[in-house]
């Protein structure tokens, strides 16, 4: 097997672990809970600092890849990954959690964009679409087996394990990468761009935070509104310096080409119906349906079987009928599978579950693939870093908007369904009962009340159906818009200068 297919499989398993993350330790937080004394502002953090510092950083960590060099830069993604996975295990208290896990989310932000940037340098163009079929796969194969090899470990070792499993598949990864994964940078050495990446940094972070809190605080607090206004004020001026400065980390003409706007749309809604569908999945079955974390977490699996399939088929497809048409077809069958979800019920069996499951999967892989490959087809390699980069932000902005917008309208929907069934309790116990399905099932347990569990079960339905509904809007509009900006042929992008990998090590 030629080298690069190699440089594939240690670059699957450096995104490998990242996927993993991003949902392993949902079903650890009852035991971090009761473990730590975490509050549950502190659960959200332990979650969301990753997020937040990993978002933030993308941009600037794919610049400093292409400046400085991609194995350069996932080589310390891993280590610093590694550092703050065995830290987290260690950690005695919520609040060294938080930081442990924002220490993550840096690492996380230089493997990421690495990982696809040294595919499109190392690939020739024939062949590149094919391997990005398999790195979208290996994408969401990480997320969709989070949940199951968290509870199993939850299970069968602790909480602390959650954090441990990374460190084999980092310490594979930086070994293998020495000898299998050639470095390759921007020739042109560009300066680095410092108002550029303290802009990005600035603008992002405040974005992804006034995201995260929104639910919370609700989407109208003061707070909420400022931050989303000093994002855009932000973000506005990231823009302005780049169109005027030299040497900019980001072209922001990129984005005049549909080719490459027209794709990050279509990731961005991709992974806004995968996060929030699992999101609101998750507690499906376990508060409705009544399984286990672990034997919920082994019931998402079909989701990961239909990514497999989607992507590596898509690269197939879109070489026959064209970028724009896979890509609206596998939006158009994300809104299919959403759809089904409006047909689960209290009694509802697992054979539904699953086919929603295999539907959205087999489309989320369908979209993803070909439109990753479009925007960094529509790049010159020598930028491949930032291309990442802009992709790998577009991916997590898409699931932090759909865990909040999504669990927003869930939520809502669940607080006005239960008023009636909440109205005779005390004022704190309705409040619990009222807030979340865990909580309402809880006070239906203390209180030896199962018509209170059958009104929280049915309240979470139809706040589930309201969010499906929505999510599966949303992804019918992205594929029209796929279809309508997406040209339909493309070219594959030149470099300005042609690249010299450095000799890879004997």
């Amino acid at each position: 097997m030629p080298q690069r297919w190699w440089t594939l499989v240690v670059l699957s398993a450096s995104l490998l672990v990242i996927g993993l993350d991003n949902t392993i330790l949902n079903v650890a937080l009852p035991t971090l809970e009761h473990d730590l004394g975490a509050s549950s502002s502190q659960l959200q953090w332990i979650v969301d600092a990753y997020m937040l510092v990993f978002a933030g950083l993308l941009l600037t960590a794919g610049a400093l890849g292409d400046r400085f060099g991609r194995k350069r830069a996932l080589s310390f993604g891993l280590a610093v990954f590694g550092l703050g996975s065995g830290l987290s295990a260690l950690a005695t208290s919520p609040a060294m959690l938080i930081a442990t896990r924002a220490l993550m989310g840096v690492g996380g932000a230089f493997i990421m964009p690495s990982t696809l940037s040294i595919i499109t340098a190392v690939f020739p163009a024939e062949e590149r679409a094919k391997a990005i079929g398999v790195w979208a796969g290996v994408s969401g194969l990480g997320i969709a087996i989070g949940p199951v090899a968290g509870g199993w470990l939850i299970e069968h070792a602790s909480w602390n394990a959650v954090f441990l499993v990374n460190l084999p598949f980092v310490a594979a990864a930086l070994l293998a990468g020495r000898w299998l994964v050639p470095e390759s940078k921007d020739p042109a050495a560009p300066r680095l761009d410092v108002p550029g990446f303290a802009l990005s940094i600035s603008g992002l972070t405040t974005l992804v935070w006034a995201i995260i809190e929104a639910p919370s605080k609700g989407w109208t607090n003061p707070t909420i509104l400022a931050a989303f206004a000093a994002a855009v004020a932000i973000l506005g001026g990231f823009m302005a310096w780049e169109l005027r400065t030299r040497e900019p980390m980001l072209d922001i003409r990129l984005f005049a080409n549909p080719r490459f706007s027209g794709a990050s749309a279509a990731i961005t809604l991709t992974f806004f119906a995968m996060f929030g569908s699992i999101f609101f999945l998750t507690q499906y079955l376990q508060g409705v349906l009544g399984y286990t974390a672990l034997e919920a977490g082994v019931r998402v699996t079909p989701i990961a079987v239909g990514l497999i399939l989607g992507g590596p088929i898509s690269a197939k497809l879109a070489a026959k009928l064209g970028t724009k048409v896979v890509v609206a077809a596998g939006l158009t069958l994300v809104a299919v599978g959403l759809s089904i979800v409006t047909q689960f019920a209290v009694d509802s069996t697992y054979g539904i579950v699953a086919a929603h499951l295999l539907v959205l999967g087999f489309g989320m892989g369908m979209a993803m693939a070909p439109a990753t490959e479009s925007v960094m087809g529509s790049l010159p390699v020598e930028k491949a870093s930032v291309g990442s980069a802009v992709n790998d932000t577009t991916r997590t902005t898409g699931g932090a908007l759909g865990v909040a917008i999504l669990g927003s309208l869930l939520a809502s929907q669940y607080r006005g369904d239960m008023d009636g069934a909440v109205s005779g309790l005390p004022h704190d116990t309705a409040a619990t009962a009222s807030d979340t399905l865990s909580g309402g099932l809880a006070v239906a347990h203390r209180l030896g009340d199962s018509g209170l569990a059958e009104a929280a079960q049915s309240a979470f339905l139809n706040g589930m159906h309201v969010a499906a509904i929505a999510a599966a809007a949303v992804a019918l509009a992205g594929a029209i818009v796929a279809y309508m900006v997406i040209p339909a042929h493309e070219r594959e992008a030149e470099p300005a200068v042609a690249l010299t990998p450095e000799p890879v090590p004997a």
